[in-house]
């Protein structure tokens, strides 16, 4: 999120520095109007001024809202960036310099935790994507197993006679047709001891529940 812009002085002023505009006043209490005015006629040295004079202030501010000393120094160096290319957007009219300065980086540092905010938000919902169908494969293993545990144990209240064709059906694959053949019963009776079986198996899980 670093924003690291080579033109943003960083050292001494260089020589030949610009002067502040005609009719401008530095006044005691809050000379950052002035600098504001002098950075956007391109003098270096302003931007020296300013960042030594507000940037323990501005830090704090800062601070205060991403809670990260990390954090806040990247949005602080963003910050300056912004001062140096976009301070002729600051009117001495509409407010002083500190309180322009203030905003800018209130406004920086939310935005930071919006968008920290956002990329964990995403992080989370891609966990939650990742693992939903682990999830749900184990999910519907534990109730298949818990279902298969009621069944057998419902089976064994069945007769017999409707039990063994059950299982034959449902649990080793075979088909009517085939039962009937390995057990010897007429189709119609195969049928007819599975449907009846099944109704009180049915009737046995759900009174189970």
């Amino acid at each position: 999120m670093s924003s690291d812009d080579s033109s943003v002085p960083r050292h001494g002023p260089p020589g030949g520095d610009l002067q502040s505009p005609p009719g401008v006043t530095t006044t005691a209490s809050d000379p950052s109007s002035d600098q504001l005015l002098r950075i956007a006629a391109g003098d270096r040295s302003a931007f020296e001024e300013i960042f030594v004079a507000q940037s323990r202030i501005l830090m704090a501010v800062i601070l205060r809202i991403v809670r990260s000393q990390s954090l806040a120094e990247e949005v602080l160096q963003e910050c300056f960036t912004e001062v140096w290319t976009r301070c002729s957007s600051f009117d001495p009219e509409r407010g002083t310099g500190r309180a322009w300065l203030i905003t800018l980086c209130r406004r920086r540092a939310i935005d930071c935790v919006r968008s920290v905010q956002a990329q964990q938000d995403r992080d989370f919902a891609d966990g939650l994507r990742s693992s939903a169908g682990v999830g749900e494969q184990v999910e519907q293993t534990v109730i298949d197993k818990s279902e298969s545990d009621r069944t057998v144990t419902a089976l064994k209240i069945l007769p017999e006679e409707q039990a063994h064709p059950i299982v034959m059906a449902f649990y080793q694959g075979l088909t009517h047709a085939q039962i009937s053949e390995h057990l010897k019963v007429p189709l119609g009776t195969i049928k007819s001891r599975i449907r009846d079986g099944m109704k009180k198996l049915r009737e046995e899980l759900e009174a189970g529940r």
